[in-house]
């Protein structure tokens, strides 16, 4: 399990600051999502949104104990952000989240995204978590690969599940178990 502490170095390393967001960081955050949207498969919406929409999500995460990470880089930009939701609306699943990470177009490769993941499982472990999901677009190796990385297993694939750009688009199923309690 990776502690703040062993973060510590990587962050000094890529120059970084990863907090929990505030309100002033709905710009910078609303700019990588409007990114994904136009340019990517890694959000499956066709319509960019405004900053109320995402003013609106970041009250709805907080309101319901869900962080919401950023990292900050060395000109106080967000570089990246990451956050995590219920699965699924059934009190079965109540102990599953599933995380989503963006980062900006400039700072993809650089370590980022594996900062505010292993921040987000540490998170999800603080707050009792038993399972985190990902679901990711099966050519955006990229991210399957960070996962993994992270101790993620792959547990399934569905086929031609969505569209963009004209296209199928197929779904990477993975999960990380974050504890190993026999009971909840």
């Amino acid at each position: 399990m990776s502690t703040a502490n062993d973060l510590e170095p990587l962050l000094k390393e890529l120059n970084v600051q990863i907090r929990d967001a505030l309100d002033t960081d709905l710009a910078g955050i609303l700019r990588i999502y409007n990114d994904a949207v136009e340019n990517s498969t890694a959000i499956w919406n066709d319509r960019i949104v405004d900053l109320d929409n995402r003013r609106a999500w970041l009250a709805e995460r907080h309101d319901q104990g869900y962080p919401v990470l950023v990292a900050i880089d060395e000109g106080g930009q967000v570089a990246g952000y990451a956050s995590f939701g219920p699965w699924r609306p059934h009190d079965g699943f109540r102990h599953t989240v599933e995380n989503s990470v963006y980062v900006s177009p400039d700072h993809r490769g650089s370590g980022i995204g594996r900062s505010l993941m292993k921040a987000l499982i540490e998170r999800a472990r603080m707050l009792e978590k038993h399972v985190m999901v990902a679901f990711i677009e099966s050519e955006n190796r990229a991210s399957v690969h960070m996962h993994q990385q992270l101790g993620f297993i792959h547990v399934g694939q569905m086929r031609q599940v969505g569209c963009k750009f004209g296209r199928w688009l197929d779904l990477t199923m993975m999960q990380l178990t974050l504890n190993r309690t026999s009971q909840p």
